[in-house]
């Protein structure tokens, strides 16, 4: 199954390590760290040109989306798609 993350752009439901909300990760010191690597080696991929608010780690080659929608809203559709 694919979790529709915005813009035209889905992620396949096996591949989802974890969705996390950018506001509470982001004041770690690890976790932004860990960000601006994976943006350096090209892992990270925008789903859309709105202000992102969670982003989603994959399994896929390590690939890292962001997306305008919450951790919130994503967890619920994925619990609607019968994976949460």
């Amino acid at each position: 199954m694919y979790l529709p993350i915005g813009g035209d752009m889905a992620v396949r439901t096996e591949t989802i390590v974890g969705i996390f909300d950018l506001d509470n990760t982001t004041t770690a010191r690890h976790t932004r760290a860990f960000l601006r690597q994976a943006e350096a080696q090209g892992q990270v991929v925008s789903a859309g040109d709105e202000l992102p608010k969670a982003f989603i780690l994959t399994s896929d080659f390590g690939r890292i989306y962001l997306t305008q929608f919450s951790a919130a809203t994503l967890e619920k559709r994925l619990a609607g798609l019968g994976q949460g």
